[in-house]
């Protein structure tokens, strides 16, 4: 004759096998990787690729600049616009990699914004 406790554990026993065998086995790691999404439809592309010495030459000397992780951001303001380039390492110099403007428009970089900016002449390089 068996044990009440016998019949309990050989229950429990069995409720953890259960649970154990329905547990989801996780899949084996993807070899593909999902891209990031493509910038937005209207990148100005006559800037993307401007080198820092071709961006200074353009436009002058930014209203402001900052240097953070090995990328510069410069913006230049021109009227009720600012104009943002996000410059990255290429080669032995930083290129425009990004443009923004605000206001945006409906892109990223305003077509007006950046016609602003093409119309002042550049500031000398300091």
């Amino acid at each position: 004759m068996t044990r009440p406790y016998q019949k309990l554990a050989a229950a429990s026993l069995l409720l953890v096998l259960c649970a154990c065998a329905s547990q989801p086995q996780p899949s084996a790691p993807s070899s593909t990787y999902r891209l990031p999404a493509p910038p937005p439809a209207g990148e100005p592309t006559d800037f993307v690729g401007m080198t820092s010495a071709q961006l200074q030459a353009s436009f002058g000397t930014p209203t402001f600049s900052r240097r953070e992780n090995g990328s510069e951001l410069w913006r230049y303001d021109r009227g009720d616009c600012r104009t943002f380039f996000f410059l990255y390492p290429a080669g032995r110099d930083m290129a425009v990699n990004h443009v923004e403007t605000l206001p945006h428009g409906a892109t990223a970089a305003d077509p007006n914004c950046l016609s602003a900016l093409r119309a002042k002449p550049a500031s000398p390089a300091s």
